[in-house]
């Protein structure tokens, strides 16, 4: 049984299973992202039904990095770079199910986690509505309606518990990077030049 304030996760077959811990408003950022990296890395893992919304949105919770716990199938999960970027996409390779967003290795520390994933209305009721969408201009339809939420004024929200991580040790407690070395602990791979074309990349 979880905690009240944990939020239990699961890929779409059940084999990658874990929770968030200490989840609120004020411990993380719900947001949706419309950039078309999230939306193409769903799209090459076969999920868009299952993940992105009307506006080809992705709802996600960036919170601190020890807070994501592995229950479940830590040796299914797979980790790829869309691009030459440093943003790495974690997803269970057993179902394809996009899992978590981080930076390249746990020197900068901070995770988002996919909601899909999760039960909806334990997330609502933790975290409420998203408080803005990210990159709307990419959006797939009329985004006029949306409350944008500006990259930067995210990334101030952000840098506040990546001091806490760094000061406190917690960046060398991540479930997906190696506490010594601090690299991931699925290797990366990039998409190869047959996959960015499927996508309509190159």
């Amino acid at each position: 049984m979880s905690a009240p304030d944990q939020l239990p996760f699961a890929c779409e077959c059940g084999a990658v299973s874990g929770v968030v811990e200490q989840v609120s408003p004020k411990e993380g950022d719900r947001v949706v992202c419309h950039c078309i990296d999230c939306r193409d890395l769903v799209r090459h893992l076969g999920q868009e039904d299952r993940v992105l919304d009307h506006l080809g949105g992705t709802d996600l919770y960036q919170s601190r990095c020890a807070r994501v716990k592995i229950r479940s199938g830590r040796e299914q999960l797979s980790s790829l770079h869309m691009t030459e970027g440093k943003t790495l996409r974690w997803y269970a390779s057993c179902c394809n199910s996009p899992l978590f967003n981080t930076y390249a290795n746990g020197k900068v520390p901070y995770v988002t986690t996919l909601l899909a994933n999760t039960e909806r209305s334990r997330a609502d009721d933790l975290l409420g509505p998203p408080i803005g969408h990210v990159f709307a201009e990419q959006a797939t339809g009329d985004a006029s309606a949306l409350t944008p939420m500006p990259f930067n004024r995210l990334m101030r929200r952000f840098l506040k518990r990546m001091l806490k991580d760094l000061l406190s040790g917690d960046r060398r407690r991540s479930a997906l990077f190696d506490p010594e070395t601090l690299e991931p602990i699925a290797q990366p791979r990039r998409l190869t030049e047959a996959e960015q074309k499927a996508l309509g990349r190159a």
